[in-house]
């Protein structure tokens, strides 16, 4: 396994960090990984443990504000600066892997960035993989125009808090989550809970727009997401090939929690039948 790493300008002259996990041999397919919120790409390694000895090349980046990327943390000035930014790394993707089949793979807010950006491209992409996608809004309309409004006067003043015990069942992921120097922990500011709740928003009423192959992944037990998130996606999409798989018992996680393997290879089966038809 090899991997690369580097840097590029991304919107608003600010500089990204992005990294790459490529096989020993023939790559067959490329992941497009999109973290989720607070986090960085590089909290993904059972994905990468799992996929690049089979012959997928994983390409993530740390969304502007996270990880190893420019910008204020967990601020953003619109929600399009992450799927603009997520456009610009693609190209460099495509130039890298070219005549690749190419898939989408977004966790918790990620899934809500590849969710968005699949309404104006999905033809991007041969297919898509969504976990513990965050689209549903759960909160009163009173809350919503409140975090508008606060998200004018004060966008980076702190206004909800993740609840880390949420992640994982697993004891020890919960612990390198809580000591991870590059993961946020502070509240999320108002400016980026308005943008993301009016994505979330605009997901719900125009999912009908994507209807590339896609498979849904979500713990039955998040408290983080809303699970019925998952399903309303799933319903709403207007794909022919699209799968939901719905785990009792586990939490937001699905890729780290204990019955990690079942979830890696339902996925794996699910790729391996988009490319071989």
């Amino acid at each position: 396994m090899k991997h690369i790493e580097g840097r590029f300008e991304a919107v608003r002259d600010l500089d990204v960090y992005y990294q790459a996990w490529l096989p020993d041999g023939n790559v067959k397919a490329v992941l497009l990984l999109v973290h989720g919120l607070g986090e960085h790409s590089g909290r993904y390694m059972n994905l990468v443990n799992h996929f690049v000895p089979l012959g997928y090349a994983i390409y993530g980046l740390d969304h502007i504000g996270h990880g190893k990327s420019d910008g204020a943390r967990e601020f953003v000035e619109r929600f399009d600066d992450y799927t603009d930014t997520l456009s610009t790394y693609l190209s460099m993707v495509k130039e890298w892997q070219r005549d690749k089949p190419l898939f989408l793979l977004g966790h918790s807010m990620g899934g809500t960035i590849a969710a968005y950006y699949l309404l104006d491209h999905a033809e991007d992409f041969q297919g898509a993989i969504l976990s513990a996608p965050a689209v549903k809004v759960s909160v009163s309309q009173a809350t919503i125009t409140l975090g508008r409004v606060l998200s004018r006067i004060m966008p980076k003043m702190g206004l909800m808090a993740l609840d880390v015990n949420g992640i994982s069942r697993d004891p020890e992921v919960v612990k390198a989550y809580v000591n991870d120097p590059l993961v946020f922990h502070e509240k999320t500011p108002a400016r980026l809970a308005a943008e993301l709740l009016s994505a979330m928003m605009r997901i719900t009423v125009e999912a009908g727009k994507i209807s590339l192959p896609i498979i849904i992944v979500q713990g039955a037990a998040d408290t983080i997401v809303d699970p019925s998130g998952a399903q309303m996606l799933f319903d709403e999409v207007s794909s022919e090939d699209k799968t939901l798989k719905m785990y009792e018992d586990l939490y937001h996680e699905v890729f780290n929690e204990p019955e990690r393997d079942r979830v890696l290879k339902d996925v794996e089966d699910w790729l391996e039948s988009q490319l071989t038809g």
